[in-house]
């Protein structure tokens, strides 16, 4: 099989081109024409010259990820199915609002942490993607918005690691990943606007401190070590304190002055006065503040496996003002695309208990094989064309 190009960061293309007789220029063409102008196929590239486009062709494509469905909410939410092979998927939400258009990646089929309120956790863990299998979502994504909105102009203005995978965990295809999206040459994302989420593990926060600082959510779901261990199975090898002094230490690399603590609100597990006061305590223990985090409050979302409840109305305010009169800038998230099931802690590849991924994906590749109007034979329906 022919070497996929979205694998590569623009350092790793300036190798390629070097070990093919190539300037490096050549190298920063060819990454413009694969991510600023979503081009599929190297005889679009007009300014490459033919000897290269000819070199291209006979050892390298790109390869973006076949879309198996997509799903729009009444809301705006645009949730895809993407075909990653061996009978698995993964899903990508784009969400658009007032003053930002944010693409949620995944980073892992599957997810290894068995977070209990997500119903990631709960399908398992299959593998890590590919650098070009994280990068084809972003790629996919902005270049059928902007044929879907017909503007030239870029769509995606922030995105975050917060779909199905821990990314941390995934830190060899991430960080490569994250430079693509921040290149000037690329997507030209800012630091401030790429999110990377993290249930805490521990070296790999520092890690990204010194190779990619972007901004970080951590998902604590817990004031104490006891109740986290039973929501987040991750906090026994890396409890709170090892975790809260790892937020502290990656301060002084975020393009932020805050960190994101992210806080599923579940009905009577860790929604109660107490345990606003206990979060509020544990927060602000080494006396330096309530300016070096915001606490965003996530209502869960039910699903059938989890045997967990959302928190009334009445206990996530309650919650969120405890907070906020202690001196925390205190966020409830908005619920979106719930009636397609992209909301916060729903993503789960189409759990094969409820939709029978497999058939549909066997189902996509031969649908994907038959030539129709506007699609080359063997191109993947609703793979982008040429941007």
């Amino acid at each position: 099989m022919a070497t996929n190009l979205l694998d590569y960061d623009l350092e790793g293309l300036a190798a390629l081109c070097d070990r093919l007789g190539e300037k490096r220029f050549r190298a920063t063409q060819l990454f413009r024409w694969i991510h600023q102008k979503g081009a599929r196929h190297f005889d679009d590239m007009t300014d490459l010259a033919k000897s290269l486009r000819s070199k291209l062709a006979g050892q390298f494509e790109i390869r973006a990820l076949p879309v198996v469905s997509e799903h729009i909410s009444a809301d705006g939410t645009i949730k895809w199915l993407f075909d990653v092979g061996s009978g698995e998927a993964v899903e990508a939400v784009f969400i658009p609002e007032a003053d930002r258009a944010t693409l949620c990646i995944s980073s892992q089929a599957g997810c290894a942490v068995g977070c209990r309120f997500c119903s990631t956790g709960h399908q398992g863990f299959s593998r890590n993607l590919t650098v070009g299998e994280i990068v084809s979502q972003l790629w996919f994504a902005e270049h059928f918005l902007r044929r879907h909105l017909s503007t030239n102009e870029r769509v995606i203005s922030n995105v975050v690691m917060m779909g199905m995978g821990e990314p941390l965990q995934n830190y060899a295809a991430l960080v490569p990943a994250l430079r693509v999206m921040l290149d000037d040459h690329g997507y030209g994302l800012s630091r401030r606007r790429v999110t990377v989420s993290t249930s805490g593990v521990v070296p790999m926060i520092d890690r990204l401190g010194q190779d990619c600082p972007v901004a970080l959510a951590v998902s604590l779901h817990a004031p104490d070590d006891a109740l986290r261990d039973s929501l987040v199975p991750l906090n026994r090898k890396y409890p709170l304190s090892e975790l809260l002094a790892a937020c502290r230490r990656y301060l002084a690399f975020s393009p932020r002055d805050f960190l994101t603590l992210e806080y599923c609100m579940l009905d009577g597990v860790n929604d109660t006065p107490q345990h606003a006061r206990e979060l509020v305590a544990l927060l602000t223990a080494d006396h330096r503040g309530t300016q070096w985090c915001k606490i965003n409050l996530i209502p869960f979302n039910p699903f059938p496996a989890s045997g967990l409840n959302r928190s009334s109305s009445p206990a996530i305010v309650g919650f969120a003002k405890a907070l906020s009169d202690a001196g925390f800038v205190t966020t409830v998230r908005k619920t979106r695309g719930d009636d397609i099931d992209a909301a916060c802690g729903q993503l789960a590849g189409d759990v094969r208990d409820r939709t029978s991924v497999h058939r549909r994906i066997s189902v996509q590749r031969k649908v994907a094989l038959v030539p129709v109007a506007g699609t080359a034979a063997g191109q993947p329906v609703g793979a982008t064309s040429n941007g």
